[in-house]
């Protein structure tokens, strides 16, 4: 019942503000313009579609602004105006009240807000759709910010994530592809992602983490955490200070490199994505800041910490490996590794596959980021996938949504960009790193603390492995037994040797002894 609730009321607010526009004008019958006509008595539609389409997905929760944010960075894709106003999804979602903020912060801290902080601004600086952020001073002159999350977030998201598993269960029954794109799969791992985002203990954490990762790097900064003053609801960082990315002409006119601050931001993704497996997946222009401090100048600055993304060793190998075959246009590879990788049956003809990846890649090599519609190679590279039964791997899912936002950001910052020929020198690097001599000798160093532990334990576990084949393994039973057998012959032959020689030296010495 509930989700059919549901349902009607996402088809109620497609049709309160005019979504339903382009979709219902192919039909013909009358009944159906009738009922659309009801349904949306009294509304409004004055409002330019770019508004109509944001106010929509803030009535209908988080994960559709979410959905509205990843689409704001595509303005390869989007209409100028509709872009323009998803762009406020993106840290202007409207704020809750301040006076129930501040009753969530003292409900976290289980005191007075006073006690805490001695100054805390009631106007939130920041609001998204899942947590708004106050600027606040604490008692010891440290300047924060604080981030509290909305009220009821969990009911909310529990019961769409519960909609989006039927709906995606509909697909996967009723669509062609809908076991190879694996939509409950990709679903799964979303509700492990926006369950994660909803404590802010563990965004605490990740932020930690990234910012020991990025310590070395100097192209970007992570906030530190207040960790005495970080619960599950509320979370208080230090406060950074920087310059919207959005914001490019106020970052020109203080001097900041725009082209280098492009290639700086594909730096950053490979390095977290290929040496690290560990990277920010929520990467849109609301959480990214750039620093015009003189000790940090043209730095990155990353915020909201709630998606992380990890990849494993072989995730990294893999990805890296397509890449470098992509940027040296040998498909016949890319084609092999989807075979080896099992995302293509084994029975797949490579070269025709290679020359399908062919077809879609070769045309945009050579170009400049704003000739390249990534989305439609997307779309080239979907019909291909298709034709071969290339299964979706979700665990790559927000992998491939944080290239739509690196794409997205790479636009506005440097239409000029050359993204192959950026990432090909790190991920070459990286490739040496790993299969070259110095890449052995760190893995070893990594793995010789397991080693020492097991080489002592080996012969015993040796020894298990074939008392339990033995049990299993009649043909091995006779082995073991011949074996003995030999080894009780051998012994034998030994001791008699060795009892020969011996033998023949105390007669030796006797009769020398004798003067014999």
């Amino acid at each position: 019942m509930g989700h059919f609730f549901r349902l009607f009321t996402i088809t109620f607010t497609v049709l309160r503000f005019g979504l339903d526009e382009v979709a219902m004008s192919g039909f013909r019958q009358r009944w159906v313009r009738a009922l659309v006509r009801v349904a949306t008595f009294g509304r409004q539609l004055q409002a330019p579609r770019g508004e109509r389409l944001r106010m929509a997905l803030e009535r209908l929760g988080p994960i559709f602004v979410k959905f509205g944010q990843v689409l704001s960075t595509r303005r390869d894709l989007l209409p100028l105006d509709v872009a323009d106003e998803l762009a406020r999804l993106q840290d202007r979602v409207p704020p809750f009240p301040s006076d129930q903020s501040r009753a969530l912060v003292e409900k976290a801290f289980g005191r007075r807000i006073e006690e805490v902080f001695s100054q805390f601004d009631t106007d939130p600086v920041a609001s998204a759709s899942i947590a708004q952020v106050h600027f606040a001073v604490l008692k010891d002159g440290r300047e924060v910010a604080v981030k509290v999350l909305r009220p009821s977030m969990l009911g909310i998201i529990d019961h769409d994530l519960k909609l989006l598993y039927t709906l995606a269960g509909v697909v996967e029954r009723v669509w062609t592809d809908g076991k190879r794109l694996k939509p409950r799969e990709v679903v799964a791992e979303f509700d492990v992602y926006l369950h994660d985002e909803l404590d802010l203990v563990r965004e605490a954490a990740n932020a930690a983490q990234l910012r020991r990762n990025m310590q070395d790097l100097k192209l970007v900064m992570v906030p530190e955490m207040v960790w005495e003053l970080c619960t599950p609801t509320v979370m208080v960082m230090e406060r950074m200070k920087g310059v919207p990315i959005s914001q490019i002409d106020r970052l020109r006119e203080a001097g900041v490199d725009i082209p280098k601050l492009a290639r700086d931001g594909v730096t950053i993704f490979f390095t977290q994505v290929f040496r690290d497996g560990f990277f920010h997946a929520d990467m849109h222009p609301g959480n990214i800041q750039v620093s015009i401090e003189p000790a940090t100048f043209g730095r990155y600055i990353a915020l909201d910490f709630g998606i992380i993304g990890t990849l494993t060793e072989w995730d990294k190998e893999y990805l890296a490996q397509n890449f470098l075959a992509f940027f040296q246009r040998d498909y016949k590879r890319v084609a092999e590794l989807h075979v080896e990788s099992g995302w293509v049956p084994p029975n797949t003809r490579v070269d025709s596959l290679e020359g399908a990846i062919r077809a879609v890649c070769e045309p945009h090599f050579d170009r400049p980021l704003k000739d390249i519609s990534l989305g439609q190679v997307l779309m080239r590279l979907f019909q291909t996938s298709r034709r071969f039964n290339v299964e979706i791997q979700p665990q790559l899912v927000l992998l491939q949504k944080t290239l739509l936002n690196i794409e997205g950001l790479g636009r506005q910052l440097d239409p000029e960009l050359d993204l192959w020929n950026t990432a090909k020198p790190f991920l070459e690097q990286w490739m040496h790193r790993q299969v070259g001599w110095k890449g052995f000798v760190e893995r070893l160093k990594h793995e010789a603390p397991r080693y020492a532990q097991l080489l002592p334990e080996l012969p015993r576990l040796v020894h298990q492995a074939l008392e339990q084949r033995r049990e299993a393994d009649p043909a091995l039973l006779a082995l073991l037994a011949e074996q003995r057998r030999t080894n009780r012959l051998l012994q034998a032959v030994l001791f008699g040797a060795v009892g020969f020689i011996v033998g023949a030296l105390a007669t030796r010495l006797l009769m020398q002894w004798r003067g014999w």
